[in-house]
């Protein structure tokens, strides 16, 4: 059996940018990716702290040590510059796997977006 998990969450990074004139997607920077496992493509789940929205996208890689979480297109409308967003990825795995798997999950900090060691 296999069952989905969460494979990398970035908690609590602050909205950088919200770009509506944009195809879509969520740029993210690539610090913070390489931090959280996640790569260019994977799709996400995000959820804005400050007003409930839930929705899914995929990660652009943005500059590294930008600091950049930015919103593209039709996601620019549901987060405000300045919102704090939860970002997540699943991953399928075994039933058994997943019993030992731990996930990587950042807290970056909620001004810069910089990794917190």
């Amino acid at each position: 059996m296999m069952v989905e998990v969460l494979k990398s969450k970035i908690h609590c990074a602050k909205v950088t940018e919200a770009n509506l004139n944009y195809m879509g997607s969520i740029t993210i920077d690539e610090d913070l990716m390489d931090a959280a496992n996640m790569i260019a493509g994977e799709k996400v789940a995000i959820v804005d702290n400050n007003n409930g929205e839930r929705f899914e996208t995929y990660i652009i890689k943005g500059e590294r040590g930008s600091g950049a979480v930015c919103l593209n297109g039709a996601a620019a409308r549901k987060v405000q510059v300045g919102d704090i967003v939860i970002i997540m990825s699943y991953a399928l795995m075994d039933f058994e796997e997943a019993k030992t798997f731990t996930p990587s999950v950042i807290f970056p900090d909620s001004f810069t977006n910089k990794i917190i060691i």
